[in-house]
């Protein structure tokens, strides 16, 4: 059996690798047109989970991580460790990205987009997000959530002015690329706020929709991964790591 502190020390390098493909994906796809580019971020994403998922939930997001620790799928010392990973992450694929286009390895954007109506943007477009992945996980259809997010997030694009940031963590990492797709050091704080209070929101109201919501189904977000002592995962993708229920069992080691 895997022990804690290995299981951890994965989820957390899935989440660091993905988050750092999602921005790179956004920042490079952006300074490729010169402009956001929805479909690439869409299909992106949809990818990133694919990989990575399997391991951590495939989270990528703090809003995501710590809503899931309200509701009893990750703890709250995990979702507090995922934070790091995902800023961290972000910010690496923020420099990845300017370097693949031979820009600077850093540099601040002097985008401004702190606004009422982005404010506003930015808390629908979280609170959506969260409605998103908690129905399709209240609901038992966890296998959809891949491709559900990515579209949602295609479509986010392009009905709110803010253009759904819905991150903290990919907030902070675009504010390292002076391109269209990064964001002034300014903005940041309100980007951040108006998506915490998307997600505060968003528990309220999944809580008033799925009343009955279990950490069992909250461990489903965003790929099931659960790997808790006794406790088998509900529609669990396999990790890789451990052992499959659909393989045939190796030799048993003698006692």
């Amino acid at each position: 059996m895997t022990s804690a502190p290995a299981l951890l020390w994965r989820r957390l390098l899935a989440e660091f690798l993905g988050s750092a493909f999602l921005a790179a994906v956004v920042i490079g796809s952006g300074i490729a047109a010169q402009r956001l580019s929805p479909g690439p971020t869409a299909a992106g994403l949809f990818a990133i989970i694919l990989m990575f998922g399997p391991v951590s939930g495939g989270h990528f997001n703090p809003v995501v991580s710590f809503v899931d620790a309200f509701f009893g799928g990750l703890s709250w010392r995990d979702a507090a460790a995922y934070l790091p990973a995902q800023v961290a992450g972000c910010t690496a694929g923020a420099v990845l990205a300017n370097l693949m286009f031979a820009l600077p390895a850093v540099t601040i954007s002097a985008k401004h987009r702190a606004t009422p109506a982005h404010f506003l943007s930015e808390i629908i477009a979280t609170l959506g997000l969260m409605l998103v992945i908690f129905a399709l996980a209240r609901s038992g259809r966890s296998r959809s959530a891949a491709a559900a997010v990515g579209a949602y997030i295609g479509a986010a694009y392009f009905f709110t002015s803010s253009t759904s940031f819905a991150n903290p963590a990919i907030t902070i990492g675009r504010m390292f690329s002076d391109t269209f797709a990064g964001i002034a050091p300014s903005s940041v704080p309100s980007f951040i706020g108006a998506q915490i209070l998307g997600g505060a929101l968003a528990v309220v109201v999944i809580k008033a929709l799925y009343p009955a919501i279990t950490p069992t189904d909250a461990a489903d977000i965003i790929v099931p991964h659960d790997q808790r002592t006794g406790r088998a995962p509900a529609r669990a993708a396999h990790d890789g790591a451990t052992p499959s229920a659909d393989r045939p069992p190796g030799p048993v080691p003698p006692p």
